[in-house]
């Protein structure tokens, strides 16, 4: 089996809870460390625009997306699962309201106190990235309902933990947890790590689970230069893939489509539709340094448009 490679950097919070998911399995994997904003050169060629972090790459199957990145891992690290058992539904389900709503209340917690302490170069890449303005004063005029909303939704994770149990689902971490970790540990990190940064002074259950997380660690990482993960996709074939011919979007397998986040980054992927199921989308394309590769999303929060 060819290593799963993940493209990231350390103060990357989603980065975060694929690191984390690969201490909970105990997992191998290599670690390119990439720039934390654009340009990305050696990134572009493998993801072909696609510009979030993190990204993982094995062989020349490019997974785009924690989303996917999380079910790849469940699927080449089976053990112990992400997935419970009679949960996997709530475990999505989950790890989705977290990304979408309790991760950016977050940053604009963390964005709200550091604002003005960040490079000028990294606040526009920002505005860009998301569509917004991370002007300081806007940031930190934002930052007390950011704090509101964040421990708002926070106290529902709270009262999962209210009986006693360990982790979200129960006795073991799931992606759910994973996923959680993410805004956690970035406000933790960025804003001094103790028990008393706000909200988690008034979240004594979460405190205590991020420390049953963090005891997970980060899997057996081993360093890789951006030029060797490229010489692997250059010599590497994709891995097969399929397309549903009842699909209800009406694709068909060859059709060249673009591919685009509906949230952030809103950078269209273009390819040759090789694959597509209920949750992934896969393109194939070329580019000059890597040769082909099978670029894969997920369905859910992802807009598909035909050429």
């Amino acid at each position: 089996m060819s290593d799963m490679i993940l493209h990231h950097y350390p103060n990357s919070p989603f980065s975060e809870k694929v690191r984390i998911a690969f201490g909970v399995k105990q997992a191998a994997w290599k670690s390119v460390v990439i720039p934390n904003m654009m340009p990305k050169p050696d990134l572009m060629p493998l993801t072909g625009g696609y510009r979030k972090t993190p990204v993982m790459q094995v062989g020349a199957d490019i997974y785009c997306d924690t989303q996917l990145i999380m079910l790849e891992i469940e699927k080449r690290v089976p053990a112990p699962p992400l997935l419970p058992k009679g949960k996997e539904g709530v475990a999505r389900a989950l790890a989705m309201w977290i990304d979408r709503n309790i991760f950016w209340a977050a940053v604009g917690v963390v964005m709200g106190a550091l604002g003005d302490k960040l490079p000028e170069a990294f606040l526009k890449d920002r505005s860009a990235f998301s569509g917004r303005s991370f002007d300081p004063a806007s940031l930190k005029s934002a930052a007390p309902m950011a704090l509101q909303q964040t421990y708002a939704q926070l106290v529902l994770a709270e009262e999962m933990l209210a009986d006693g149990r360990p982790y979200l689902l129960g006795d073991a971490p799931c992606l759910a947890d994973c996923a959680l970790y993410n805004p956690v540990w970035f406000i933790k990190e960025r804003m001094g790590g103790g028990k008393t940064v706000p909200p988690f002074d008034r979240l004594p259950l979460i405190t205590a689970w991020s420390e049953r997380m963090k005891a997970a660690g980060s899997g057996s990482p081993t360093e890789m230069t951006a030029a060797d993960a490229i010489a692997i996709a250059r010599e590497a074939a994709p891995e097969a893939t399929s397309v549903d011919a009842g699909d209800p979007s009406g694709l068909k397998a060859g059709q060249t489509i673009g591919v685009t986040p509906d949230d952030t980054g809103k950078v269209p992927v273009s390819g040759v539709l090789v694959g597509l199921t209920n949750d992934r989308v896969s393109i194939r394309r070329h580019d000059e340094r890597v040769g082909d590769v099978v670029v894969h999303f997920p369905r859910a929060g992802f807009i598909l448009t035909p050429a």
